[in-house]
């Protein structure tokens, strides 16, 4: 009976010591985990961010779906110009005499395409709409509009999304449930990962500086 009671207490004793072990080590896993998954996702955002820049600069306008997107880089070129100072005498009416007048010149320089200016020989945007590790597959959420401002102005405007459970699907439930409620400087706020809005003039990110430093390494 000795023997069976030291047996129960050693498998209590382990079970205890693993318990602890979780409470203290899981936070710190579930950390280091998800930086490292949201840094990824993160990138991949950016450079989703970057192309519907190039895209308003074409276009006038965002690309609302991935479609468009993607053949926009396939198949666009940007224009190189130069703007450099003139000046020439005119003859003036009014005065009756030759003036300098002072004008600005655009040169073209030439084009250079779109995929080469933001990927060069990377491929990588031909799957930018895939969210990295999620299980089933599931792709970014994006949307484009036109909102009209202030004095009238129509602004071109558009929104790239994830929830932070599809990035996240195969951690601890009441941790991310915990980093789903994060309000922190230090932490991306709220259940999903924003580049965007669709009410306001913004292509910001809704994370803190610290992705911004790690990707710069």
């Amino acid at each position: 009976m000795k023997s069976i009671i030291q047996i129960v207490l050693w498998i209590a004793c382990i079970g205890l010591g693993f318990l602890i072990y979780k409470s203290v080590m899981g936070p710190i896993e579930f950390k280091k985990t998800k930086e490292e998954r949201f840094g990824k996702v993160i990138s991949v955002m950016k450079d989703i961010g970057k192309s519907q820049e190039a895209y308003k600069s074409v276009n006038g306008k965002f690309a609302e779906d991935f479609n468009s997107l993607i053949s926009f880089i396939d198949t666009a070129n940007y224009t190189i110009t130069q703007q450099r100072d003139s000046s020439f005498m005119e003859f003036n009416k009014g005065y009756g005499i030759d003036m300098l007048k002072e004008v600005k010149i655009i040169d073209t320089l030439g084009v250079v395409s779109v995929k080469d200016s933001l990927f060069k020989k990377d491929n990588r945007y031909k799957t930018m709409m895939n969210v990295p590790f999620a299980k089933n597959g599931e792709k970014f959420t994006m949307k484009a509009n036109i909102v009209e401002k202030t004095g009238g102005y129509m602004a071109p405007v558009f929104e790239l999304k994830v929830k932070k459970d599809v990035v996240l699907f195969d951690q601890p439930k009441d941790l991310v449930e915990k980093e789903n409620d994060e309000q922190s400087v230090e932490e991306i706020n709220g259940k999903e990962i924003i580049v965007g809005s669709l009410t306001e003039v913004s292509t910001n990110g809704n994370w803190p500086p610290i992705y911004d430093r790690k990707k710069k390494k």
